[in-house]
Protein backbone atom coordinates (compact mmCIF):
# COMPACT_ATOMS: atom_id res chain seq x y z
CA UNK A 1 0.00 0.00 0.00
CA UNK A 2 1.63 3.38 -0.74
CA UNK A 3 -1.11 5.44 1.18
CA UNK A 4 -2.24 7.16 -2.02
CA UNK A 5 -6.45 6.79 -2.95
CA UNK A 6 -5.29 6.96 -6.84
CA UNK A 7 -3.16 4.31 -6.58
CA UNK A 8 -3.85 1.53 -9.17
CA UNK A 9 -4.30 -2.29 -6.71
CA UNK A 10 -1.62 -4.57 -7.27
CA UNK A 11 -2.97 -7.63 -8.94
CA UNK A 12 -1.25 -10.88 -7.52
CA UNK A 13 -0.50 -13.70 -9.84
CA UNK A 14 -1.06 -17.17 -8.46
CA UNK A 15 -2.45 -20.68 -8.86
CA UNK A 16 -6.56 -21.81 -9.05
CA UNK A 17 -7.06 -25.52 -8.54
CA UNK A 18 -10.15 -26.55 -10.38
CA UNK A 19 -12.23 -29.67 -10.60
CA UNK A 20 -11.73 -31.32 -14.23
CA UNK A 21 -15.03 -32.54 -14.31
CA UNK A 22 -17.22 -29.60 -12.62
CA UNK A 23 -14.64 -26.70 -14.20
CA UNK A 24 -15.38 -25.66 -10.25
CA UNK A 25 -13.04 -23.87 -8.32
CA UNK A 26 -11.39 -25.93 -5.67
CA UNK A 27 -8.89 -23.38 -4.35
CA UNK A 28 -7.28 -19.97 -5.10
CA UNK A 29 -3.71 -19.87 -3.99
CA UNK A 30 -2.28 -15.95 -4.34
CA UNK A 31 1.05 -15.32 -4.23
CA UNK A 32 2.32 -13.11 -1.26
CA UNK A 33 4.60 -11.62 -3.18
CA UNK A 34 5.19 -10.98 -6.86
CA UNK A 35 8.02 -12.63 -8.12
CA UNK A 36 10.68 -10.15 -9.78
CA UNK A 37 11.00 -12.62 -12.74
CA UNK A 38 9.20 -15.17 -14.54
CA UNK A 39 10.88 -17.00 -17.30
CA UNK A 40 8.79 -18.88 -20.30
CA UNK A 41 10.95 -20.72 -22.43
CA UNK A 42 9.08 -21.91 -25.64
CA UNK A 43 10.06 -25.61 -27.80
CA UNK A 44 8.18 -25.26 -31.23
CA UNK A 45 6.85 -28.39 -32.51
CA UNK A 46 7.69 -28.44 -36.02
CA UNK A 47 7.24 -31.57 -38.18
CA UNK A 48 10.95 -32.98 -37.74
CA UNK A 49 11.85 -36.00 -39.65
CA UNK A 50 11.74 -36.12 -43.20
CA UNK A 51 8.91 -34.28 -43.38
CA UNK A 52 10.98 -31.18 -42.44
CA UNK A 53 13.35 -31.22 -45.68
CA UNK A 54 10.40 -30.78 -47.73
CA UNK A 55 7.54 -28.94 -45.37
CA UNK A 56 10.09 -27.34 -42.81
CA UNK A 57 7.25 -24.58 -42.00
CA UNK A 58 4.69 -26.67 -40.75
CA UNK A 59 3.93 -26.61 -37.69
CA UNK A 60 2.20 -30.14 -36.13
CA UNK A 61 1.24 -28.01 -32.63
CA UNK A 62 1.57 -25.42 -29.94
CA UNK A 63 4.86 -25.05 -28.41
CA UNK A 64 6.25 -26.74 -25.39
CA UNK A 65 6.28 -23.81 -22.97
CA UNK A 66 7.58 -23.75 -19.79
CA UNK A 67 7.73 -21.18 -16.97
CA UNK A 68 10.02 -21.10 -14.00
CA UNK A 69 9.42 -18.58 -10.96
CA UNK A 70 10.98 -18.27 -7.82
CA UNK A 71 8.49 -16.88 -4.96
CA UNK A 72 8.55 -15.58 -1.38
CA UNK A 73 6.35 -15.87 1.67
CA UNK A 74 7.25 -14.44 4.84
CA UNK A 75 5.08 -14.47 8.40
CA UNK A 76 7.61 -11.23 10.07
CA UNK A 77 5.20 -8.77 9.62
CA UNK A 78 2.36 -11.33 10.95
CA UNK A 79 4.27 -12.02 14.11
CA UNK A 80 4.89 -8.12 14.73
CA UNK A 81 0.87 -8.30 15.88
CA UNK A 82 0.43 -11.91 16.93
CA UNK A 83 -2.92 -11.07 18.65
CA UNK A 84 -4.22 -10.60 15.08
CA UNK A 85 -1.98 -13.85 13.42
CA UNK A 86 -3.11 -16.68 15.84
CA UNK A 87 -2.05 -19.34 13.50
CA UNK A 88 1.53 -17.74 12.04
CA UNK A 89 1.79 -17.53 15.88
CA UNK A 90 1.55 -21.44 16.39
CA UNK A 91 2.73 -22.67 13.42
CA UNK A 92 4.28 -20.51 11.26
CA UNK A 93 4.45 -20.63 7.41
CA UNK A 94 3.29 -24.37 7.52
CA UNK A 95 -0.31 -23.52 6.41
CA UNK A 96 1.18 -21.94 3.11
CA UNK A 97 3.46 -24.43 2.30
CA UNK A 98 1.33 -27.24 2.95
CA UNK A 99 -1.24 -25.55 0.19
CA UNK A 100 1.58 -25.50 -2.12
CA UNK A 101 2.88 -29.21 -1.75
CA UNK A 102 -0.76 -31.05 -1.84
CA UNK A 103 -0.86 -29.97 -5.21
CA UNK A 104 1.71 -32.48 -6.17
CA UNK A 105 -0.03 -35.15 -3.07
CA UNK A 106 -2.69 -37.66 -4.43
CA UNK A 107 -5.75 -37.36 -1.82
CA UNK A 108 -4.94 -39.46 0.59
CA UNK A 109 -8.39 -40.63 0.97
CA UNK A 110 -7.74 -41.73 -2.43
CA UNK A 111 -4.63 -43.61 -1.80
CA UNK A 112 -6.19 -45.31 1.38
CA UNK A 113 -9.51 -46.57 -0.96
CA UNK A 114 -6.91 -47.50 -3.66
CA UNK A 115 -5.02 -49.66 -1.26
CA UNK A 116 -7.79 -51.45 0.20
CA UNK A 117 -9.37 -52.26 -3.49
CA UNK A 118 -5.62 -53.68 -3.70
CA UNK A 119 -6.23 -55.61 -0.56
CA UNK A 120 -9.13 -57.15 -2.07
CA UNK A 121 -7.81 -58.23 -4.90
CA UNK A 122 -8.33 -55.76 -7.35
CA UNK A 123 -6.21 -55.89 -10.77
CA UNK A 124 -6.13 -52.71 -11.60
CA UNK A 125 -6.06 -49.32 -9.43
CA UNK A 126 -6.88 -46.15 -11.79
CA UNK A 127 -3.93 -43.46 -10.58
CA UNK A 128 -5.66 -40.70 -8.37
CA UNK A 129 -6.98 -37.74 -10.73
CA UNK A 130 -5.64 -34.86 -9.55
CA UNK A 131 -7.16 -31.27 -10.13
CA UNK A 132 -7.02 -29.12 -12.89
CA UNK A 133 -4.20 -26.42 -12.19
CA UNK A 134 -4.09 -23.10 -13.99
CA UNK A 135 -1.59 -20.69 -13.54
CA UNK A 136 -2.80 -16.91 -13.41
CA UNK A 137 -0.47 -14.21 -14.50
CA UNK A 138 -3.02 -11.32 -15.06
CA UNK A 139 -5.92 -11.81 -16.89
CA UNK A 140 -4.25 -12.10 -20.81
CA UNK A 141 -2.61 -15.12 -18.72
CA UNK A 142 -4.51 -18.07 -17.46
CA UNK A 143 -2.98 -21.15 -18.90
CA UNK A 144 -3.57 -25.26 -17.55
CA UNK A 145 -0.05 -26.31 -15.86
CA UNK A 146 1.34 -29.31 -14.89
CA UNK A 147 4.43 -29.01 -11.90
CA UNK A 148 7.64 -29.82 -13.03
CA UNK A 149 10.26 -28.64 -10.19
CA UNK A 150 9.27 -27.60 -6.89
CA UNK A 151 11.62 -27.02 -4.22
CA UNK A 152 11.26 -24.90 -1.14
CA UNK A 153 14.54 -23.44 0.93
CA UNK A 154 13.22 -22.54 4.62
CA UNK A 155 15.36 -19.38 5.52
CA UNK A 156 14.09 -18.55 9.23
CA UNK A 157 12.58 -20.05 11.65
CA UNK A 158 10.59 -19.42 15.32
CA UNK A 159 11.80 -21.02 18.34
CA UNK A 160 9.22 -23.68 17.87
CA UNK A 161 11.08 -24.46 14.16
CA UNK A 162 8.51 -23.96 12.63
CA UNK A 163 9.65 -21.92 9.10
CA UNK A 164 8.78 -17.82 8.84
CA UNK A 165 10.15 -17.23 5.66
CA UNK A 166 10.90 -19.10 2.73
CA UNK A 167 11.60 -19.42 -0.87
CA UNK A 168 9.80 -21.40 -3.42
CA UNK A 169 10.90 -22.72 -6.87
CA UNK A 170 8.32 -23.20 -9.06
CA UNK A 171 8.64 -24.98 -12.27
CA UNK A 172 5.78 -25.81 -14.93
CA UNK A 173 5.20 -26.93 -18.22
CA UNK A 174 1.75 -25.64 -19.98
CA UNK A 175 -0.72 -28.32 -20.31
CA UNK A 176 -1.73 -27.41 -24.87
CA UNK A 177 -4.17 -28.73 -26.92
CA UNK A 178 -2.33 -31.78 -27.70
CA UNK A 179 -2.22 -32.49 -23.91
CA UNK A 180 -5.97 -31.90 -23.31
CA UNK A 181 -7.98 -31.80 -26.54
CA UNK A 182 -10.92 -29.28 -27.67
CA UNK A 183 -13.51 -31.14 -25.30
CA UNK A 184 -11.81 -30.78 -22.43
CA UNK A 185 -12.27 -27.22 -19.98
CA UNK A 186 -8.36 -27.20 -19.28
CA UNK A 187 -8.15 -27.29 -23.38
CA UNK A 188 -10.60 -24.37 -23.52
CA UNK A 189 -8.34 -22.18 -21.47
CA UNK A 190 -5.29 -23.07 -23.47
CA UNK A 191 -7.01 -22.10 -26.44
CA UNK A 192 -8.42 -18.73 -25.30
CA UNK A 193 -4.90 -18.55 -23.76
CA UNK A 194 -3.53 -19.23 -27.64
CA UNK A 195 -6.38 -16.55 -29.50
CA UNK A 196 -5.33 -13.85 -26.74
CA UNK A 197 -1.68 -13.69 -28.25
CA UNK A 198 -2.98 -13.57 -31.92
CA UNK A 199 -5.03 -10.77 -30.52
CA UNK A 200 -2.41 -9.21 -28.80
CA UNK A 201 -0.05 -9.40 -32.08
CA UNK A 202 -2.32 -7.96 -33.99
CA UNK A 203 -1.55 -4.54 -31.93
CA UNK A 204 2.19 -4.57 -32.25
CA UNK A 205 3.09 -2.04 -34.40
CA UNK A 206 4.89 -3.74 -38.07
CA UNK A 207 8.76 -2.32 -38.63
CA UNK A 208 9.35 -1.11 -41.90
CA UNK A 209 12.10 -2.61 -44.11
CA UNK A 210 14.39 0.34 -43.91
CA UNK A 211 14.52 -0.31 -39.85
CA UNK A 212 16.41 -3.41 -41.24
CA UNK A 213 18.26 -1.49 -43.60
CA UNK A 214 16.52 -2.63 -46.67
CA UNK A 215 14.65 -1.23 -49.32
CA UNK A 216 13.52 -4.44 -50.36
CA UNK A 217 14.25 -7.99 -50.41
CA UNK A 218 17.06 -9.39 -52.44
Amino acid sequence: MTGFSNSPRLLKGGLILMDQASGSVNRVIALQYNPDQVTRALQPQSTGGSAAMSEPMRLKGPPIETIKLDAEIDATDQLEFPDSHAVAVKVGLHPQLAALETIVYPDSETLIHNNQLANAGMLEIVPVQAPLLLFVWSKERVVPVRITDFSIVEEAFDVNLNPIRARINLGMRVLNINDLGFNDKGGHLFMVYHQQKERLMTQATSAALASLGLGALP
